[in-house]
């Protein structure tokens, strides 16, 4: 999977980390899996509008 940076990730004047909008991580689905290293992680958007991150 290939994430595009888009202009609201890109614009950062303030020095601060990479900015990723949690929608464009999950393309439209509830959850999104995130690889680091050997391990799959899943993030998951709850019906209330939090993120939970789980191994």
């Amino acid at each position: 999977m290939t994430l595009q940076t888009s202009e609201k990730e890109s614009n950062r004047t303030d020095g601060g980390p990479p900015r990723h909008v949690a929608t464009d991580l999950t393309q439209g689905h509830p959850t999104a899996e995130i690889m680091l290293g050997d391990q799959v992680y899943r993030l998951r958007i709850t019906k209330a509008g939090k993120l939970i991150l789980t191994k």
